[in-house]
């Protein structure tokens, strides 16, 4: 039995258990759905096996050894990975989310940092090439490198040849794709990082439709299990659980495929320069603006309020919910605004 469908069984147990609402008291009423569909860890559902199951067959979908479904983040997805690959010395971004040394720290790593080219001319950092990589780890000799691909505005590595070097190197590669959930599923977008790194962490509800905070750990290496429960609840939402099992199921349905398609090819037809490698991370800027003030005109005189913005360009961001009237809400914007 699937989570989802778990979750909406009835019983006719007494129970005396957590969660105590008992999915009867709903302290607010717009949650009420929610409220009901609360369970836990009790005989009654005994929730853990369809769980693994679940898990089990996203690991199918992704062609991965091991993939795990986190309700705190990629923030745990990376600490988790961290401690699952037992480095001792690892490669950081210095401009990285700040799990990646958070992570680093608990596990008592060596912490090296590196530096990411700036294009002035977009205001954002560039990746390093696969050769810059390889450098880079004969200067330090870790035994681990993490990267940031897609950055928040972006761009994505060559992660088939980063791959290569780190299994020559004999160096763990754990790739933060937060930003790169759809990859799997589209050749229009960046190869995914999930059949070539050591760990993968992805954010479904960046731009794959999850609600907040759900996200997913990919493993081609050890087990991340052990590892996630040294910090993570013992108390996990099956609620938020099963949304991320019908979310991958959704992605890899035909239905879902279309989507995506569709996506890309609606965000296509506004016809902007294509800076960045991923074309759902719309960048744009204009001649004797910058990005702050972009931002701003966006925001105040067409109701548009961007992801993300920098001295020089303005990042929108894309993802399943963006539909066919935002983006030709975007496209007049623009086109008032002489794009």
């Amino acid at each position: 039995m699937s989570l989802s469908s778990l979750i909406k069984k009835k019983t006719n147990k007494t129970l005396f258990t957590t969660p105590s609402h008992s999915g009867r008291l709903c302290l607010y009423h717009k949650f009420l759905q929610w409220y009901k569909s609360d369970i836990s860890e009790t005989d009654t559902y005994n929730p853990q096996v369809a769980l693994i199951e679940a898990e089990k067959k996203a690991a199918l979908i992704y062609g991965t050894k091991y993939t795990k479904f986190l309700t705190n983040g990629s923030t745990s997805g990376v600490i988790g990975a961290i401690l699952a690959s037992n480095v001792k010395k690892i490669l950081i971004w210095d401009k990285a989310h700040p799990c990646h040394k958070n992570g680093a720290e608990l596990a008592g790593c060596e912490i090296i940092e590196y530096q990411m080219p700036f294009d002035h001319n977009l205001g954002v950092y560039r990746q390093l090439t696969d050769n810059d990589i390889k450098n880079i780890i004969e200067k330090y000799m870790p035994d681990g490198i993490i990267i940031t691909s897609p950055t928040y505005e972006g761009f994505a590595i060559d992660i088939k040849a980063i791959s290569n070097i780190c299994k020559k190197k004999s160096v763990k590669l754990i790739v933060d794709e937060a930003h790169g959930a759809l990859y799997p599923f589209s050749d229009l977008l960046p190869t995914s990082a999930v059949k070539y790194a050591d760990y993968t962490i992805q954010s479904l509800h960046k731009t794959a439709g999850g609600i907040n905070p759900t996200a997913i750990i990919h493993s081609n290496d050890n087990d991340p299990t052990k590892y996630l429960a040294k910090f993570n609840t013992t108390s996990p939402s099956y609620p938020m659980l099963a949304t991320i099992e019908e979310n991958i199921n959704y992605l890899n349905s035909t239905k879902g495929e279309k989507a995506i398609a569709n996506l890309i090819n609606n965000i296509q037809e506004l016809c902007i320069p294509k800076l960045n490698d991923d074309v759902t991370k719309i960048l744009i800027m204009k001649d004797g603006m910058s990005g702050y003030e972009l931002s701003k005109l966006l925001y105040n005189k067409f109701g548009i309020e961007d992801e993300r913005a920098n001295e020089k360009s303005v990042m929108l961001l894309c993802g399943l919910g963006t539909n066919l009237n935002k983006l030709t809400r975007l496209k007049k914007a623009l086109k008032k605004m002489g794009f």
